[in-house]
């Protein structure tokens, strides 16, 4: 029992792998639709066999009778079924089916219409030396017994010189109509690929236009929204100075940096507009983005989703940008994001902001199974943390907690987000 379990999958390997070579000559198409189309080939050659045995001589049939007819017949155009789905199989056994005129004097017109169409197939879809093998293999015995057996007695005055030519002429034509199907095909495979290239490229290119343009015109808008904001800093300084001496002044200043802003809002706006991807909506309308205010909501809606989150907070906020809030918000909510997709059941999580005087501090954390193997490989989320961390000056860390779950911790410092003077300390 055991060499024969043993012996099973070198069996299966081993046909596996000579089916693999087999099929690798013919065209990659499913095999049930070659089977049937050559099927229906042979069934046609069968056919013309049988037909020009009816109306030949009667000497033609060698005595054998119908049904022995019909069967040499059909085994001779086996090959031509099975022509594109095993293309070197059939190509042996074509050649085999020479061997039936010297088993029965009787030589079935399927073979040489068979000679001629696997002549055919395989200068089509094999290279040039394995199609004038196969050629060699199907035609030497052929022409081999055109120079040593003697004539028929049906066609006396047909000396072996003329059968060889015949022959021979047969079997190059075959060959060379098949090597310019094969040319053809070449070609045509060749020129869909440059095309496909060729489109690849341009559109490549055309997208690179874009781009290249796009970073242009927000360079120009850069530009002129950075001249807008020195001049509303200049201007803001000297209404500061005037304000008491001369009022007026100080109110078209005001007034001039007013209409600055505006316009220094317009073109930030067309600035966003240029740097916005094909792939977001350009029409999407415009919302408020989310802050501290909105982290309570999100940690709501993670508990409602099934993973209970407490969130605490030390120190005052104070006055923060809103670009700092919203780091705040992004940072929370694709911690708690991961926590929810990650930390499995039962499991907690624990929110923890702490605004000091010096760091603000970020900890989300839970209690979960810990993170899968492929979690220690940062992903698009926690790359747009650690950029949004770094732009501020902070730093993040993330990684498994001691005992399990997973941690984000992120610093940023005070000083950097325009709020040094905070009171309290975490």
């Amino acid at each position: 029992m055991p060499p024969a379990t043993s012996g099973t999958p070198v069996v299966r390997t081993a046909a596996y792998r000579w089916w693999h070579r087999a099929r690798a000559a013919g065209p990659a198409e499913p095999v049930a639709g070659l089977l049937t189309r050559d099927g229906l080939l042979a069934a046609a050659v069968v056919l013309v066999d049988l037909a020009l045995t009816a109306i030949g001589p009667p000497e033609i049939d060698a005595g054998l009778g119908w049904p022995a007819i019909v069967g040499w017949g059909m085994l001779a155009a086996v090959p031509i079924a099975a022509r594109r789905v095993l293309v070197w199989p059939a190509i042996v056994v074509s050649a085999a089916t020479l061997a039936i005129p010297l088993a029965t004097d009787h030589q079935p017109a399927s073979i040489g219409l068979g000679l001629m169409i696997m002549t055919y197939t395989a200068a089509c879809w094999l290279p040039l030396r394995g199609a004038v093998i196969a050629t060699t293999i199907l035609w030497l015995p052929v022409v081999t017994a055109n120079a040593l057996l003697p004539p028929d007695a049906e066609t006396p005055n047909l000396s072996w010189p003329y059968l060889m030519f015949i022959n021979g002429l047969t079997a190059l034509v075959s060959f060379f109509i098949g090597r310019a199907v094969h040319a053809r095909r070449a070609s045509t495979l060749a020129l869909t690929e440059r095309a496909r290239v060729a489109e690849a490229n341009q559109r490549v290119a055309a997208e690179q236009a874009v781009a290249d343009e796009r970073r242009r015109i927000a360079r120009e808008l850069h530009d002129v929204v950075a001249h807008h904001v020195s001049v509303m800093g200049v201007l803001a300084t000297g209404a500061r100075r005037v304000l008491h001496r001369d009022p007026d002044a100080a109110d078209e200043a005001l007034g001039t940096i007013a209409e600055t802003s505006r316009s220094t809002l317009r073109e930030m706006r067309r600035l966003l507009d240029v740097l916005r991807t094909d792939a977001e909506p350009a029409g999407a309308e415009l919302a408020p983005q989310p802050g501290l205010s909105g982290i309570q909501s999100l940690v709501e809606q993670v508990r409602e989703a099934g993973l209970p989150v407490t969130l605490r907070v030390d120190g005052v906020p104070g006055d923060l940008d809103p670009g700092v809030t919203l780091t705040l918000y992004r940072i929370v909510q694709e911690a708690l994001t991961n926590a929810l997709k990650h930390a499995g059941t039962p499991a907690t999580a624990e929110v923890r902001l702490s605004f000091g005087i010096y760091w603000l501090i970020v900890e989300v954390f839970d209690t979960g199974r810990g993170p899968a193997p492929d979690r220690t490989r940062l992903g698009h989320g926690l790359v747009g943390m650690r950029e949004r961390v770094a732009l501020y000056g902070g730093t993040l860390r993330t990684g498994p907690r001691p005992g399990g779950g997973f941690r984000i911790y992120a610093k940023l410092p005070m000083e950097q987000l325009g709020a040094a003077n905070r009171e309290g300390a975490p």
